[in-house]
């Protein structure tokens, strides 16, 4: 649980994740899906002086008002907002001004919470620092797309010893019936995507232990799995075309032989690795190429309640995923990669978003989107659940995202 004292471990995080990174970096924004580095310090600075201390401390004085334009995401109820294709081009304020502003909100932040602040304020803290969180993992991403953009911008890696450590293809099996999902909690925070907690009725069915290694993906690419039309939706072969997909994001051939990014550097493919940076497209053809499926969300969250809440995650370090452990049962249900699943993002029944600026949070995007669960190897340990819904749109490759195969 979240507590005042936290604030201060979560916004040096932020930091911490700017370290090796010049100016320049910082401004990069590859793609519209993205977001500069110096934005996601800037905005997520933003929100608390925006949700908490204008409404919450007097005589604060707001630090530009130019920001309330230049660093809004998508809170429409607060006004215009710079577009968001264009954050690459926000020259100034320069990054200097923007930990300038940092500061100047964390030292009101630690009057307001010294006051002695209401249930109401605490709540509103809380979501600001999971929101952070989330915009942590985003930074994480969304230089690694942008440094992907320049081919000699990352050494080459010392190759690593190959582990050819056997994919575990079996499954665990679940009876099914009426089952809860979700939660109601008030001694957990979750958003309000994931409630009401309420029942549905699963079929039984059966979940793989293992998550869908490299070596499998070798296979699916070895097979001609990016040339065969049966196998994909209709629109994802369409952008398989227009993309000229040929393996996940961040994958290329070099003397014949596979190599991946990591923010470290380029390094060959590790077979026993979970793949990762895969569409929904891409995680149901390979489902269908096998005769198997993607699991709803609501079978994995029955199956992963059976788990503990552990894994690896962004608290590491280490911000590429692991091969699994040696264990039996199911493995990595948290950590590593998000697993897509078949799962549209939708309100649960009796879902109501809350009052004010804050219900734009979730609801506003229940669309056109799928549901990812688990988080990953660049999400924080705090920030999970089992009750956690990430959505992304289908194509979205960018996020470290695989699957875990049903029946």
């Amino acid at each position: 649980m979240l507590t005042t004292n936290t604030y201060k471990e979560v916004r040096m995080q932020s930091l911490r994740l700017t370290e090796g990174l010049s100016d320049e970096d910082m401004l990069l924004q590859s793609m519209p899906d993205a977001s500069p580095t110096k934005w996601h310090l800037a905005h997520t600075s933003w929100f608390f002086e925006t949700f908490l201390l204008q409404p919450h401390l007097s005589a604060y004085q707001v630090f530009d008002d130019s920001y309330q334009y230049l660093f809004n995401s998508y809170y429409d109820s607060v006004g215009e907002r710079h577009p968001r294709p264009e954050r690459g081009l926000l020259s100034r304020p320069s990054l200097r001004q923007v930990l300038a502003y940092r500061e100047h909100v964390d030292k009101a932040m630690q009057q307001l919470l010294k006051q002695k602040p209401d249930k109401k304020i605490l709540d509103a803290l809380t979501i600001g620092l999971h929101h952070e969180m989330q915009h942590q993992e985003l930074m994480l991403t969304d230089i690694k797309h942008a440094l992907a953009s320049n081919p000699y911008g990352l050494p080459e890696l010392t190759p690593e010893a190959n582990n050819n450590t056997p994919t575990d293809s079996t499954f665990t099996h679940f009876k099914g019936g009426l089952i809860y999902i979700g939660t109601d909690s008030d001694h957990e925070f979750a958003y309000d995507c994931e409630q009401p907690r309420h029942q549905v009725f699963l079929h039984e069915f059966n979940l793989r232990n293992s998550l869908v290694s490299n070596q499998e993906w070798l296979a699916f690419i070895d097979d001609g799995g990016y040339q065969k039309p049966e196998l994909w939706l209709s629109e994802g072969w369409a952008l398989c075309q227009q993309e000229g997909w040929q393996a996940p994001l961040y994958w290329r051939q070099k003397d014949g032989n596979w190599q991946t990014m990591t923010l470290q550097g380029y390094r060959p493919v590790h077979p026993a690795e979970p793949v990762c940076h895969i569409s929904y497209y891409e995680a149901d053809a390979f489902a269908r190429w096998l005769d198997y499926r993607l699991p709803t969300e609501f079978e994995w969250e029955h199956a992963a309640r059976t788990q503990p809440l552990t894994g690896h995650f962004a608290d590491s370090g280490i911000w590429h995923p692991r091969q699994p452990e040696q264990q039996p049962g199911l493995k990595q249900m948290h950590g590593d990669v998000w697993e897509w699943t078949q799962s549209a993002f939708a309100p649960y029944p009796g879902f109501q978003p809350p009052k004010g600026a804050l219900g734009e949070y979730n609801g506003k995007f229940m669309i056109n989107q799928m549901v990812l669960r688990g988080g990953s190897c660049a999400t924080a340990h705090q920030q999970m659940r089992f009750s956690y819904r990430n959505f992304f749109h289908p194509h979205q490759r960018w996020q470290f995202s695989g699957l875990r195969l049903a029946r």
